[in-house]
């Protein structure tokens, strides 16, 4: 088998892992505060913290999955005109991004103490243009360990933050924030993922910090 068909056989189970983790679920980290009353007939309404998000048409996205969640937990949406029980207010965003590097090992050695064909390898001058030239011998880096493959990504944290007060006298009644991960930076991925996150077990032990994950969606067929 040659090197190249070598290194391909191996690299083959790598790249199938990659695939595989394409489908990984979404993680989160959650902290809440709360002293959120039962549900009895409260009212509420969704703003955004930043003026400039407000009334903007992914803005509403957002503030329509925030509410089906609401109303999942027996609140109602107030009615156009009429004041709401509750204020819910929505804050969220992702940084420019990290860069991350990484190095694994090399390949190890294939045995003898040139590798194929004793101290001379493949006639003793090189890898026939695979990995840069050497003499073969037993300061061979490529048999006894090999050079590591060092590579980088840029990875991006997010976040969610929502607030629930009560409109009658301002009095805080949640505050929840969600922050993630992840090597992408869409907002229209995210969001709706750390929604998911902050009302997985709504509205949760007041002072607790937890690990959310989101499972991915159903693949199509």
């Amino acid at each position: 088998m040659s090197l190249r068909t070598r290194v391909l056989t191996l690299a083959t189970p790598l790249a199938l892992l990659a695939l595989g983790a394409c489908a990984t679920p979404f993680r989160a980290d959650v902290a809440r505060f709360q002293a959120m009353p039962a549900p009895n007939g409260q009212t509420f309404v969704v703003q955004a913290r930043d003026p400039r998000n407000q009334g903007g048409l992914e803005f509403a996205q957002y503030a329509s999955m925030v509410s089906q969640r609401l109303v999942q937990q027996g609140y109602q949406p107030a009615a156009e005109g009429r004041s709401a029980s509750f204020v819910v207010m929505l804050d969220y965003g992702v940084d420019n991004g990290h860069e991350k590097v990484v190095s694994t090992p090399g390949f190890g050695g294939w045995g003898g103490y040139g590798g194929w064909g004793g101290y001379g390898g493949f006639g003793g001058f090189g890898y026939g243009g695979f990995r840069r030239p050497f003499y073969y011998g037993w300061n061979d880096p490529f048999l006894f360990g090999g050079y590591p493959d060092v590579s980088s990504y840029t990875y991006y944290t997010s976040f969610l933050d929502m607030t629930i007060s009560r409109t009658a006298d301002g009095q805080r009644l949640f505050e929840g924030k969600a922050k993630a991960r992840s090597r992408d930076d869409s907002l229209p991925y995210l969001v709706p993922n750390l929604v998911e996150a902050i009302f997985t077990g709504f509205p949760g032990r007041s002072g607790e910090e937890v690990r959310i994950s989101v499972p991915p969606p159903p693949k199509a067929g």
